[in-house]
């Protein structure tokens, strides 16, 4: 894969992850294989390379990948318009996160906590949304950019769905980051829309 490539790759997870706070919030209802993959890109901290991050296949960052070329090909009819607000603002936050290496200490530490807990209960059991909920509340919720999530409130309001809605911000924090150690710019999003155009096609979906 070519940077370019592997940037697409992470902002495309970005996006997949907005997409799947968004349907949470409006449905109740998620993608499993997404919010799977997103989940487990959490914990993967030292990848042999990116396609390892999200379990060697794209397919779970479909929906992702082809919210990212609506933008990119300034497609407004597809556009996610709320999704998109969430994107940017993911950005933004992880911006505010990498100037705090106190809080990038805690994080690391909380993530191993709930780590060991996968590994008892499986990546998507409550008691793993929790931890990684509550990892996000204490922690990139208590930055000057909070993350409004608009909705549904009867789905808003449940504590299971609050705390997937949690964990998917933080998977897309972790994309965020992985983004832009990979030289991910916002400007890149006006200047080199066509060569990031062409990242999003040869990458596929699969």
């Amino acid at each position: 894969m070519t940077p370019t490539e592997e940037q697409v790759v992470a902002l495309g997870a970005v996006f997949e992850a907005a997409l799947q706070v968004d349907k949470l919030a409006r449905s109740g209802q998620y993608v499993e294989g997404s919010v799977h993959c997103l989940v487990r890109s959490i914990f993967e901290r030292n990848p042999d390379d990116v396609k390892q991050i999200y379990g060697g296949s794209f397919l779970p960052l479909r929906q992702g990948l082809m919210a990212l070329e609506a933008m990119l090909e300034r497609d407004t009819a597809a556009l996610q318009r709320e999704a998109l607000r969430y994107v940017m603002n993911l950005l933004a936050l992880e911006r505010q996160l990498a100037k705090r290496d106190d809080m990038l200490t805690v994080l690391g530490q909380r993530l191993d906590q709930v780590e060991k807990q996968t590994e008892h209960f499986g990546l998507l059991h409550d008691n793993v949304m929790a931890g990684l909920g509550s990892t996000y509340q204490d922690t990139l919720s208590t930055l000057r950019l909070r993350i409004q999530v608009h909705g549904d409130m009867r789905h808003l309001q449940q504590p299971d769905n609050a705390n997937r809605i949690r964990a998917l911000l933080l998977a897309g924090i972790r994309s965020a980051r992985l983004w832009r150690q990979l030289g991910g710019h916002r400007w890149q999003m006006l200047v080199s829309r066509r060569k990031l155009l062409d990242a999003v096609r040869n990458i596929g979906y699969g």
